[in-house]
């Protein structure tokens, strides 16, 4: 498994009150496959991790937003909790971000309430999706299907629903970003 992403470039955009274990758990998945993987931030220095219900741990900010650039990246992960995400879709620049990566064909994975950037960038509307289940409605009005299961794979994007749902969420995410690699290499 290491070298299942090998040299693969993946961008984690977060903001302050990410979901750590939505972030750390991939993160270490994507590592392990060999995937090279850089925080990404509006926010400089570090960003902090909200865990069982109050702030965890601060992890170093890569790539200032203002810096990062989809062409220098493979594939995108967009990590929940109830904080990080709503930030995030308040922020123009996060918005294209996630928007670029979608235009460009490159594979999203997002996981809880990470969604609401995908609603916010507008790449839903006739796909079918997964969420933490107040992000429904969210999904819904935005033109997706939505669906109660633990990971959802639609083409180039990758959903799942809450922690408990990492394993699964990790297996799907790293079998999309190596098929988008395949089929990268091979064009």
């Amino acid at each position: 498994m290491a070298s299942e992403l090998g040299g693969m470039r993946v961008a984690i955009l977060v903001e302050n009150g990410f979901e750590q274990s939505e972030l750390m758990e991939p993160r270490r998945a994507l590592d392990s496959a060999g995937a090279q993987t850089a925080i990404v931030s509006p926010v400089s220095g570090q960003v902090r991790g909200w865990k069982s219900g109050q702030w965890g741990d601060s992890i170093n900010v890569d790539v200032p937003l203002a810096h990062a650039r989809p062409e220098n990246f493979d594939a995108l992960l967009l990590p929940g909790g109830v904080i990080n995400p709503d930030k995030l879709r308040m922020n123009r620049a996060a918005v294209q971000f996630v928007r670029a990566f979608f235009d460009a064909g490159k594979p999203l994975a997002a996981i809880c309430h990470g969604p609401w950037m995908l609603v916010e960038a507008d790449v839903v509307r006739g796909r079918q999706v997964t969420s933490w289940p107040s992000v429904r409605t969210d999904l819904v009005n935005a033109g997706a299907t939505w669906v109660d299961r633990e990971v959802v794979n639609d083409n180039q994007i990758v959903t799942s629903r809450k922690p408990d749902d990492i394993p699964a969420f990790n297996n799907a995410m790293i079998a999309l970003f190596a098929k988008t690699r395949i089929g990268v290499r091979a064009a």
